[in-house]
């Protein structure tokens, strides 16, 4: 929240990516940037997989978007990533909304 206070809506999704990583720094969190995740497919661990933008605490995937708005195929695409990753949470965050709790999502995977 204290980014988007700061920014506000407008900027690219990499320059609220890095703030929010400097402030979660800040606050002691843990977190690894752009992590690459492989894909298994047809028994092949194959390196075309996607990166996710944050995992915090290696229990979160952070996706973060700054769109006009965000649609089912963001959600799709966080949920593929969860999948993908092994974790079953997820937070979808668009910035380019006027109050940032318009723009949060969570997103549970259930087996």
């Amino acid at each position: 929240m204290h980014v988007h206070s700061a920014l506000g809506p407008g900027l690219l999704e990499s320059a609220y990516e890095t703030c929010l990583c400097r402030a979660l720094s800040k606050a002691g969190v843990r977190f690894e940037r752009q992590v690459a995740e492989p894909v298994i497919y047809d028994g092949l661990r194959l390196d075309c997989g996607f990166r996710a933008d944050l995992v915090v605490e290696s229990r979160v995937i952070v996706e973060i978007k700054s769109v006009d708005r965000l649609l089912a195929i963001h959600d799709a695409q966080l949920l593929t990533y969860l999948k993908l990753a092994g974790i079953s949470l997820g937070l979808l965050i668009n910035f380019n909304v006027a109050h940032l709790r318009d723009g949060i999502r969570r997103r549970v995977l259930t087996p």
